[in-house]
């Protein structure tokens, strides 16, 4: 099985403004280097060194700056859009770079100590059941601007993950981080802008989505103050990476 692996990165930052009117989120640095960065780093210690990338907004600064990912013992493959498409409508436009299969997408404005690889198992199993297309969600303890969470996560076992639901306790927030058979995106249509969280609510209500929960360190960066207090967080205490040595 080639797992394929993919970063959104294509997003404006709104709540970023104005630092990433001149600058694309990703690319603004926590504890030393861009966030981008941080995730291309944490997928190849996972040994998934193939990664596409998608760029919309300010795209030829995130090609200048990472390029073909050889600086970073990586290979970058660029989908870039005329503007940007939102996750589902990104991922699909994207699919014909990425292998068929599980994929594992996330989200390049988040930092976090999550560690890759322990998805690995959970994408195998995916790609031996392929009859059924499905999803598997990393979910996160609910942050403070978003108390409410968005799915409910049913307890498992120690073969199968919890499935998701809209509704039951406890609540959590999904972490920008998931395992997906390319086959979900595969009838969409490419360079059309298509949001992802109706595609959640169709995946949890025909029961094709499971999840994980994950209590580690994680941010989601969204406004310039949270810029601060994660680069503030890791300048301070040094950080120990899964895969790496202390």
């Amino acid at each position: 099985m080639t797992l394929g692996a993919m970063i959104l990165a294509a997003g404006r930052g709104e709540r970023l403004r104005p630092l990433s009117d001149v600058l694309p989120k990703p690319l603004h640095e926590v504890g030393g280097k861009p966030l981008i960065v941080w995730q291309i780093e944490a997928l190849a210690r996972a040994g998934l060194c193939d990664i596409v990338v998608n760029a919309a907004h300010l795209a030829d600064q995130l090609l200048a700056r990472l390029g073909d990912g050889a600086a970073l013992g990586v290979r970058l493959a660029w989908s870039v859009e005329p503007e940007p498409l939102e996750a589902a409508g990104g991922i699909a436009t994207a699919l014909p770079l990425l292998p068929p299969g599980p994929a594992l997408i996330v989200s390049g404005d988040v930092w976090t100590r999550f560690d890759y690889a322990g998805l690995l198992p959970r994408a195998a199993a995916m790609a031996r059941d392929a009859t059924t297309p499905r999803a598997h969600l990393v979910m996160v303890p609910n942050p403070p601007y978003h108390p409410a969470g968005d799915f409910a996560l049913l307890p498992g076992s120690r073969d199968t993950p919890g499935m998701l639901a809209q509704d039951g306790a406890p609540r959590l927030t999904f972490g920008n981080i998931g395992l997906y058979d390319t086959a979900l995106f595969r009838e969409l249509p490419r360079g059309v802008k298509l949001k992802i969280t109706p595609l959640y609510n169709d995946w949890i209500g025909r029961g094709q989505a499971s999840g994980e929960r994950f209590d580690g360190p994680w941010a989601n960066v969204g406004t310039p103050d949270d810029l601060a207090r994660l680069d503030a967080s890791l300048r301070q205490r040094p950080q120990t990476l899964p895969g790496s040595r202390p």
